[in-house]
C-alpha cells in the first residue's frame, strides 16, 4: 500500500490553508482546497468559495489548463461523483488527464462516501487517501457533524471572571473581558452561520451579535424567547445590519410579535421551541455551525440536549463575588462530581490579559430530550 511522502503531506496542508479562506461561507457545503502539481511545480490552486459555486478541483484545473495532464491533484476532501448544483468533479479530473489524486479524507455525504475514489480508481488513476486525515477531519468537523447528525455543530462561548461569574450581582456585564478577547469572539462569529441567544440576553445586554468589521458577512442572529417577553426596540431588530429570527411558543405576546415583524424580524412560532427544535430549523436552512452566546439557563438546556460540541471559555483575571451573581451554565441536574460532563482536547492560550480555554464536550451518556 502506497504511503504518503513528506511532499504529499505538505501539499495537503496547503489544500487545508486554501480551504480555510472560505471559512464561514460554504455551508451547507464543506471547506475544500485543491492543488495541482506537475513535477516539482505547482501549476494550479483553488478553493470552494460558497455553495453553488464550482468546487475547489474545478478552480485548480482551470488554473492549471493543459499543464494538468499527467499531474498530481491534491484535495482535502474526496471529489464528488454526483451532479448537485455543479457537475461531478471526478469527471472534470478525468477529462483534464490527471494521473494521480491524493485525498485527505473520505466524504461522509452518502451521495459520495467512497464513490468518488472508486470512480477514479476504475478509470486507472493512482489514488491515495487518508493523507493528513486528522487535520482534514478537524477542518470540516462542522460539515461532518451536520451530515452525520442532521443538525449543526454547536459552540458555546462565554466570558467569566476567575470566580466563575458572567456578570455582577446587579446584572451588569460590560465588559468581563478585554478588547483582544472580544475581537476573537467577533472572528469566531464570522466562521459561524448563526449566533443564538435567549430573551434574557436581549433584555440585559441589548447585543449587536455582529462581526464588528472582522468579516464582510454577518451570521444569522437567533433569539429564543418562549413568550416573546422582549423589548420592541433593540439592536437585533435592525435587520439592515444583519438578519434576525426569533423562535417562540404558541403562548407568545402577539403584540410584540407584530412589532418585531413590522421591523423585518422573522418570527417562528413553535409549540416546543427548545434547542433541538431550533437546530432542526437551522439545519433545514443549510447551516453547519452555530454559536451559543446565551445565558446560563439556556446554555444548560443546550448542553443537556446534545446541542453543544465545543466550548470557548474566556476567563478574566478579576473577581466579583456574590452568591447571586450569574454563572455561565445553569442547572444540569448533576449532584455528584463523578457525574460531571467531561471536556477533552483542551487547549489554553492567552488573549490579551485574559485566558481562553477551548475544549470538546464529551458525548452525554444519558439520552438527550428535545
Amino acid at each position: 500500500m502506497e504511503q504518503p511522502t513528506t511532499r504529499d503531506r505538505a501539499y495537503m496542508q496547503r489544500c487545508i490553508a486554501l480551504a480555510r479562506q472560505a471559512a464561514g461561507q460554504t455551508a451547507p457545503n464543506p471547506m475544500v482546497g485543491s492543488v495541482i502539481v506537475q513535477g516539482d511545480e505547482v501549476v494550479g490552486e483553488g478553493f470552494h468559495p460558497k455553495a453553488g459555486e464550482p468546487h475547489a478541483e474545478v478552480f485548480a484545473l482551470r488554473a492549471a489548463g493543459d499543464r494538468a495532464r499527467g499531474a498530481t491533484l491534491y484535495v482535502n476532501l474526496e471529489p464528488c461523483n454526483h451532479t448537485g448544483r455543479t457537475p461531478p468533479c471526478t469527471e472534470a479530473i478525468l477529462a483534464a488527464g490527471i494521473r494521480r489524486v491524493v485525498v485527505g479524507m473520505v466524504d461522509p455525504d452518502p451521495r459520495v462516501s467512497g464513490n468518488g475514489l472508486q470512480r477514479l480508481k476504475a478509470a486507472g488513476l493512482e489514488v491515495l487517501s487518508g493523507v493528513e486525515e486528522a487535520d482534514c477531519q478537524r477542518l470540516n468537523e462542522a460539515f461532518v457533524h451536520r451530515v452525520t447528525q442532521h443538525r449543526p455543530f454547536g459552540i458555546l462561548k462565554y466570558a467569566m471572571t476567575l470566580d466563575g461569574k458572567i456578570a455582577a450581582t446587579g446584572g451588569h456585564s460590560a465588559w468581563v473581558t478585554g478588547p483582544a478577547a472580544r475581537q476573537r469572539v467577533h472572528q469566531l462569529r464570522a466562521r459561524c452561520d448563526a449566533v443564538i441567544v435567549g430573551g434574557q440576553t436581549v433584555r440585559a445586554d441589548n447585543p449587536h451579535l455582529t462581526t464588528h468589521g472582522q468579516s464582510d458577512r454577518a451570521p444569522l442572529r437567533v433569539v429564543m424567547s418562549r413568550r416573546l417577553a422582549l423589548p420592541t426596540q433593540a439592536h437585533l431588530w435592525q435587520v439592515e445590519t444583519a438578519p434576525t429570527v426569533v423562535f417562540c411558543g404558541a403562548d407568545r405576546d402577539r403584540d410584540i410579535q407584530a412589532a418585531l415583524e413590522d421591523q423585518g424580524v422573522e418570527v417562528v412560532v413553535d409549540d416546543a421551541p427548545a434547542p433541538r427544535r431550533v437546530l432542526e430549523n437551522l439545519y433545514a436552512r443549510g447551516h453547519a455551525q452555530v454559536l451559543w452566546e446565551c445565558g446560563g439557563q439556556l446554555a444548560a438546556h443546550a448542553i443537556a440536549t446534545g446541542c453543544v460540541q465545543r466550548v470557548w471559555a474566556f476567563v478574566a483575571p478579576k473577581w466579583v463575588g456574590g452568591a447571586q451573581a450569574p454563572t455561565p451554565i445553569g442547572e444540569l441536574g448533576i449532584v455528584r462530581m463523578d457525574q460531571a460532563i467531561s471536556l477533552t482536547q483542551v487547549s489554553v492560550q492567552s488573549v490579551g490579559d485574559d485566558t481562553l480555554f477551548i475544549a470538546d464536550v464529551a458525548a452525554l451518556e444519558r439520552s438527550p430530550s428535545t
